[in-house]
């Protein structure tokens, strides 16, 4: 008798926690005004490394001196004290 009550009380529990309603998205009788936002010019800054020289395929070139210490995405890699 025991396990049966708990059995029911199992199922029916797992019935309630599935019989939630999620509540439909309310349609408002008014016109929704899209505001534009203008994008915003990037400011050009002066970098103090030179661009990174990049293959065809999109990789650093690791032939030039300041692509050396770079991963293949083109980030710096930590492993070197320059890059700390």
């Amino acid at each position: 008798m025991k396990k049966l009550l708990t059995a029911l009380s199992f199922v029916i529990g797992l019935g309630l926690a599935t019989a939630q309603q999620t509540v439909p998205a309310a349609k408002s009788s008014k016109a929704t005004v899209t505001k534009q936002v203008k994008p915003l010019k990037a400011a050009e800054t002066s970098s103090a490394k030179p661009p990174v020289k990049l293959k065809k395929d999109g990789t650093p070139d690791r032939r030039y001196k300041e692509n050396q210490k770079l991963k293949k995405d083109g980030t710096p890699d930590k492993r070197y004290k320059v890059n700390k």
